[in-house]
């Protein structure tokens, strides 16, 4: 396991990888906006889009302010959390899931609210880049622009 991540990335892996198991394909710590960056967005095999917030402690939540603005950027909104987090502080329409740094569980399934189509579309095709420039990164360090 990598040392260098913090609580809440090493939430996000659990998390990824559970998602991976429905057919979920995930982008951690992706930019839907300016001003704006979502620990989890994941695309599911219907299209659907799901962002994930990944919180390693009370503080850590108590401390996001901008949670709210991540609702329409999604079909569905979780909070990723670790066994120990008190639950009860989570906003109760949102989705829960239980992660540690290996898996995930999800515990509560949030409401739909669909996208509108032309906002799903620009948002697939910014994850389809995002995803494409961080592989091309990984191959070719030195060669990645902006």
């Amino acid at each position: 396991m990598r040392t260098d991540l913090m609580p809440g990335q090493l939430l996000a892996r659990g998390v990824c990888r559970r998602l991976s198991s429905h057919g979920f394909s995930s982008v951690e710590e992706f930019v839907p906006t300016r001003g704006l960056r979502v620990d989890v967005l994941a695309l599911g095999p219907k299209g659907e889009i799901w962002v994930i917030e990944c919180k390693s402690s009370r503080e850590d939540f108590m401390s996001d302010q901008k949670w709210q603005s991540y609702l329409p950027w999604c079909d569905r909104y979780f909070w990723a959390v670790d066994t120990d987090f008190p639950t009860d502080l989570l906003p109760f329409e949102s989705g829960l899931i239980i992660a540690d740094p290996y898996d995930a569980e999800i515990l509560r399934m949030p409401l739909e609210t669909k996208l509108a189509a032309p906002r799903r579309k620009a948002l697939i095709q910014k994850v389809a880049v995002h995803a494409a420039r961080r592989l091309q990164a990984l191959r070719d360090p030195d060669g990645v622009l902006g």
